[in-house]
C-alpha cells in the first residue's frame, strides 16, 4: 500500500472510530433521559417526545437507534442494570474493612433502591401489572434483576449459604426491600418504620453471614 493510500485509510478508520464514539454518546444520552423521565413521570408521563427533548437529540435520531419505545425502554432497562451493578461494586469496595460486611452490603442496597434509577425500574415493574404491553418486559425485569443480585452475593460472600438456601433467601429479601422502598418513596420514613425494619433484617442478615464468613476482600 502507498503512503498515500495508508493516510486515506488511516483517515477513513479515525472517521469510523469517530463515528462510532457519536453514536454511542447518543445512545447513553438517550438510554440515561428514559430512566430519568421513567423516574421523573412514571411510565403513564414516559414518551419518546420526552426522551428526545432531555437527551437534546432529534425525534428522528431517537427513532434512528431506537425505533419503537418499547425498544427503547428494554434498551434503557440493561443500561441502567449494568451502571447500577457497577456503581454498587464499586460504593462495596470502597468501604471501610470494619463495614465490607452483609450489614454494609445491605445499607448500600438500600440507600441504592432508594435513588431515581432504581424508582425508574420500580415504576416499570408495578406499570406492568396494569399494562398487557408491558408485562412480559416486567417480569423479565424481575427476574434479571434477581439473577444480577445473586451473582453479586456470590461474588462478594462466596459460600456463606447452602446452596439451596440462596434462591429464596434473595428472593425474600429483595421482595421485602422493595415494598420498603415503595412506602419510603410516599413518606419518606417519616416515623421510622423503615429504618426498624432495616434493622432487624440487618440483624438476621449477621447471624446468617457473620463478619467472619467471608465478606469479599
Amino acid at each position: 500500500m502507498s503512503i498515500t493510500g495508508r493516510r486515506r485509510h488511516h483517515r477513513s478508520s479515525g472517521s469510523r472510530r469517530t463515528q462510532q464514539e457519536r453514536r454511542s454518546a447518543t445512545q447513553t444520552r438517550l438510554l440515561e433521559a428514559t430512566a430519568e423521565a421513567l423516574a421523573d413521570l412514571g411510565w403513564a408521563g414516559l414518551s419518546t417526545t420526552e426522551v428526545s427533548r432531555r437527551a437534546g437529540v432529534s425525534r428522528g435520531a431517537q427513532q434512528h437507534h431506537y425505533p419503537t419505545k418499547m425498544a427503547l425502554v428494554a434498551a434503557a432497562l440493561e443500561h441502567l442494570l449494568t451502571r447500577l451493578r457497577h456503581e454498587y461494586e464499586q460504593a462495596y469496595a470502597a468501604l471501610p474493612d470494619d463495614r465490607r460486611n452483609v450489614e454494609g452490603a445491605l445499607d448500600l442496597f438500600w440507600e441504592m433502591l432508594r435513588q431515581p434509577p432504581a424508582l425508574a425500574l420500580l415504576e416499570l415493574a408495578l406499570a406492568g401489572r396494569t399494562d398487557e404491553s408491558l408485562r412480559q418486559l416486567s417480569a423479565d425485569l424481575n427476574e434479571r434483576v434477581v439473577a444480577i443480585i445473586k451473582e453479586v452475593f456470590h461474588e462478594l460472600f462466596p459460600e456463606s449459604l447452602p446452596p439451596e438456601m440462596v434462591d429464596t433467601t434473595i428472593r425474600a429479601l429483595f421482595a421485602l426491600l422493595v415494598g420498603l422502598s415503595l412506602q419510603n418513596a410516599l413518606d419518606d420514613d417519616a416515623n421510622g418504620h423503615q429504618a426498624a425494619v432495616l434493622t432487624q433484617v440487618k440483624a438476621i442478615a449477621l447471624m446468617l453471614i457473620p463478619d467472619d464468613k467471608g465478606a469479599a476482600s
